[in-house]
């Protein structure tokens, strides 16, 4: 199996530059494990798994599939080498400690924009729970094993999400909406994938039911945007709001002026404050989860 071993600056903070791509604990395409983090993708060679092995000044990685070559070629971006969080001035007092706290946290390139559209359509206007559920029912039913011995799937082909029926979606717990747009945006991944970054935003803002909550979602993971910044988010107006003023109930526009200083990094402005902990006051019902898959 091929394998490479890269130098990395001291303090790298594997675990927590890679967690954007997990979406829940149980999310089969990737593990943080005692004997290293697993991620299962999908390259223009082939699918592949990698282990990565992070030590003081280095990352181990050994990886198996028609994709390997290729992936181990692209560790560099996944990693977040090609990253610079001093581009981010931090004026503010808590975003200075926190630059200083998660200094070892970087901003992960994956090239790979359906694979992060997909779990970002499946999260829209629902809860968390709901999300990874139906993320991981979707990639169990139609995804298939990826190779290597860690037991990982990938995800399905964009293809075959494209052809399915709006109804096979039901089960899963994905309304007709939500699968219609994950069948657009399926018929559209080739396009998407050989894109430059200014295209790739056009392709998306194109597609009925994809906004900028989406494509902040999509362009952070897949392009390192430092700038995507979740529009329309259900909590992040308030986290920003409360972290940088003071204020329990910003909406949209009152988070995008606190975070105007920071443009062209407000996206990593966005990753420090949710790994903060900090939370606002809670006020009002949470959004309630629903079943439709037996309705």
């Amino acid at each position: 199996m091929p394998s490479v071993v890269l130098d990395i600056p001291a303090g790298l903070d594997l675990r927590r530059t890679l967690a954007p791509l997990a979406h829940g604990s149980g999310d089969p395409t990737i593990r943080f494990a005692v004997d290293g983090t697993w991620r299962a993708t999908r390259t223009d060679t082939g699918s592949a798994t990698v282990r990565l092995v992070a030590a003081k000044r280095h990352v181990a990685a050994e990886a198996w599939g028609s994709g390997a070559d290729d992936l181990l070629a692209q560790l560099p971006a996944l990693l977040g080498l090609e990253d610079d969080p001093q581009q981010l001035v931090p004026r503010h007092p808590l975003l200075r400690e926190l630059a200083r706290r998660f200094a070892g946290v970087r901003l992960p390139r994956t090239r790979r924009r359906f694979e992060a559209l997909l779990p970002a359509i499946i999260e829209q206007k629902v809860t968390g729970a709901e999300a990874r559920r139906a993320y991981r029912e979707l990639i169990q039913r139609y995804g298939e094993a990826a190779p290597g011995p860690a037991q990982l799937r990938l995800a399905p082909e964009p293809a075959k999400l494209a052809g399915l029926p709006y109804h096979a979606y039901h089960p899963l717990g994905i309304e007709r909406r939500r699968a219609d747009v994950i069948r657009r945006a399926a018929a559209l991944a080739p396009r998407l994938e050989s894109a430059n970054p200014h295209d790739a935003r056009r392709i998306l803002t194109a597609i009925p039911g994809i906004g900028p909550w989406t494509i902040a979602e999509v362009l952070r993971v897949a392009d390192g945007d430092p700038d995507a910044i979740s529009v329309g988010d259900f909590h992040l107006p308030r986290l920003v709001g409360w972290a940088l003023a003071g204020e329990a109930r910003a909406d949209d526009r009152r988070m995008l002026d606190l975070l105007e200083p920071y443009r062209g990094q407000r996206g990593r402005v966005q990753r420090l404050l949710e790994l903060s902990g900090i939370a606002p006051p809670r006020r009002g019902p949470r959004l309630a989860p629903r079943r439709i898959a037996s309705s």
